[in-house]
């Protein structure tokens, strides 16, 4: 692939293909379109992922945070929390506790905070301000619980702790929960999730995974604590950002990576700089980063197992698109139901998705209670990301339980063996 760009008008990047590019062709007003293989959009998105090539070591955690743009949380923990693997991912056995400082350090310049992206995600900081629509969306909606007996007199109570006392979890503030299932929330706990929504407090760190509740003029930085944009300008900053993290996308996954509307990119995408691309296999009109498109996409391929909540391979449809890969979580499957575990986490190697493993610790023994391969080339690579893993949560044994292939898993086990 030889593309680069080749200057910027306005807000969008015009690109020159250079001569014996195959495949490429102009297209209408918009400048060159251009074509590339599977594998080239494959190549692509890893490397925007910081999945192929060098890891930026010394951007470290942080680095890692701002090139993605979101880190997607959940409460499960087998071999540690998704946020953990994430950046484990791409750098390897970066110490869990760098990663948590690095996104909770309260550092008002270079910290994070939580909202709702893809999902509830750590965000860096200078994403506040293009948020502010998803603010004024849920101003708009309403209060999120209508059960409240006094919404007014709940919220005027939180701030007021909060102007007083400082940050806050909801215990400090007087209780979560009623007493009864995890859902059954407070009052006062639903107005503290109200002003988070709707942008009056902010969580900036958590305390032994509870949300640690603060003023939002207090914890975002002066020149970033702003509605300013509108709601047109903060789309379109946040489709060009996810385009930028995914290296190659369609609008479907360019609306996936925030949770926008698909009519949302529609109105935003030509003001963006992404530049229109086709992709060999893709039935859907694609469009790439332009810096991407300037890099050849080269490098050793990092070889390590992925949350399923990692922003590669959150998207299903994609993922099967890109890496011809189908991958479900099971987490909330009935046990007898699941295919590959409880919390399967897929196999990166060479570029590739070759296998799952549905890990789990006993001690200091790593436990792959189930693993799945596609094939004897996916065994060595398996039993090295099994090992790496292993170390880096304080195990120094591994024991392999279930394997769906005889033979691979006793490959697996002599490749264990000889590497431990």
């Amino acid at each position: 692939m030889s593309v680069v760009p080749s200057r910027v008008i306005g807000m969008t990047t015009a690109v020159t293909v250079k001569a014996g590019t195959p495949g490429a062709r102009p297209s209408g007003d918009r400048g060159a379109a251009v074509r590339l293989s599977a594998d080239e959009a494959r190549r692509l998105a890893l490397r925007a992922q910081g999945l192929l090539g060098a890891p930026d070591r010394k951007a470290g955690p942080r680095g890692v945070l701002r090139r993605l743009g979101a880190v997607q949380l959940d409460t499960i923990s087998v071999l540690a929390r998704s946020h953990e693997l994430v950046p484990y991912a791409r750098l390897g056995a970066v110490g869990r506790g760098t990663v948590e400082e690095a996104y909770w350090s309260g550092d008002a310049e270079t910290g994070a905070f939580e909202y709702w992206s893809h999902a509830a995600c750590i965000l860096p900081i200078e994403e506040w301000p293009l948020f502010a629509f998803r603010r004024r969306a849920m101003r708009e909606r309403g209060h999120r619980w209508h059960i409240m007996a006094d919404a007014d007199r709940s919220c005027a109570a939180v701030r007021d702790r909060l102007r007083a006392e400082g940050p806050l979890t909801a215990t400090d503030l007087g209780g979560a929960k009623n007493g009864g299932e995890w859902y059954d929330w407070s009052e006062t706990k639903i107005a503290v999730e109200w002003l988070l929504d709707t942008g009056e407090v902010v969580c900036t760190r958590r305390r032994g995974w509870k949300r640690v509740y603060d003023l939002t003029e207090r914890a975002v930085p002066d020149a970033l604590f702003h509605d300013d944009l509108d709601d047109a300008e903060c789309v379109r900053r946040l489709v060009a950002q996810a385009g930028a993290a995914m290296g190659v996308a369609t609008r479907a996954d360019l609306a996936d990576y925030h949770r926008l509307k698909g009519e949302q990119v529609d109105a935003v995408i030509d003001g963006t700089g992404l530049v229109p691309v086709e992709v060999a296999g893709w039935d859907k009109q694609a469009w790439a980063d332009p810096a991407a498109l300037a890099e050849e996409p080269r490098g050793r391929h990092r070889t390590t197992l992925l949350s399923p909540f990692d922003s590669l391979i959150w998207d299903r449809p994609r993922t099967e698109r890109i890496f011809g890969f189908t991958h479900r979580l099971e987490a909330y499957v009935p046990k007898a139901r699941r295919v590959h575990g409880y919390f399967a986490m897929p196999l990166l190697t060479g570029g590739g998705l070759a296998g799952r493993v549905d890990p789990a610790r006993e001690g200091r023994t790593l436990v792959a209670r189930q693993v799945s391969l596609e094939g004897p080339r996916a065994v060595e690579p398996m039993a090295r990301a099994l090992w790496e893993a292993a170390g880096w949560v304080g195990c120094d044994s591994v024991r392999v339980e279930r394997c769906d292939d005889a033979k691979l898993a006793a490959a697996l086990v002599s490749a264990l063996t000889a590497l431990g």
